[in-house]
C-alpha cells in the first residue's frame, strides 16, 4: 500500500479554488497548461454583455464605434420591419 494522501488546510483549499475560478486547464501540444480565463458578466462574456446593454451615448464615450455602427444598422432594420406590420392592407 501506498502512502495516504494528505487532506488541505483552508488556506490551501482556498488557493486552490481561486486558481480553478481565475484560470483554466487546456492541452496545448498535448500537455497541459493553465490559461486565463476570458472575463464574464453573468456568465456571459463581456463583449457580447456590451453589445447587447450598451446605449449609443456609452458606445460613443467609449470610442466603440463599429459597436455603434452595428446597433444603428439593427435599429434601422426593426424600424423598417415595423413600419410594414403596420400597413392595414
Amino acid at each position: 500500500m501506498g502512502k495516504r494522501k494528505r487532506k488541505l488546510s483552508p488556506k490551501e483549499k482556498a488557493d486552490k479554488k481561486r486558481r480553478q475560478l481565475e484560470y483554466k486547464t487546456v492541452f496545448m501540444n498535448g500537455k497541459q497548461k493553465r490559461v486565463k480565463r476570458e472575463l464574464t458578466i453573468d456568465g456571459i462574456p463581456v463583449d457580447d454583455f456590451i453589445r447587447e446593454n450598451a446605449d449609443p451615448i456609452w458606445l460613443m464615450q467609449n470610442e466603440m464605434h463599429e459597436e455603434l455602427h452595428v446597433w444603428e444598422m439593427e435599429r434601422d432594420a426593426n424600424f423598417e420591419d415595423e413600419s410594414d406590420e403596420d400597413l392595414p392592407f
